[in-house]
């Protein structure tokens, strides 16, 4: 049985494939809102749609995946970051973290069952005692 997720998520990627991809394994999880950017300015542009994950590429132009989470961050700091490349390197996912990401995920490791992943763990926490 399918799962409904009441989640707001925005998916931010500059290839059309992987935004289609992302959008199509989140509501096949049963995210009800996807919403689909294909650069950094767009997403900062529309963060008072209130999203509740971000789903953001690290190598974008002209703003990097870290600049544009920095801006998403300083909107608030509640919001869900989860960095997606295709950097294997150890220093990425390490500097992501550092700067405020919920996750790190390397592109080819990108399956319905790691967005299930972090959605999971995201409910896990909003349950927890504040």
């Amino acid at each position: 049985m399918k799962s409904e997720f009441p989640f707001c998520v925005f998916v931010v990627d500059d290839d059309p494939f992987c935004r289609q991809l992302y959008e199509y394994n989140l509501k096949k999880l049963g995210v009800k809102d996807v919403y689909v950017f294909e650069n950094g300015e767009d997403c900062i542009n529309s963060l008072v749609l209130e999203p509740d994950l971000i789903l953001l590429d690290h190598y974008m132009k002209p703003l990097s995946g870290l600049d544009v989470m920095e801006s998403i961050k300083n909107y608030s700091p509640d919001i869900f970051v989860v960095i997606i490349s295709g950097q294997e390197e150890i220093i990425l996912p390490v500097l992501a973290m550092e700067s405020g990401a919920f996750d790190y995920i390397v592109k080819s490791d990108v399956t319905e069952e790691r967005f299930l992943e972090v959605i999971e763990k995201i409910q896990a926490i909003r349950q927890l005692p504040k």
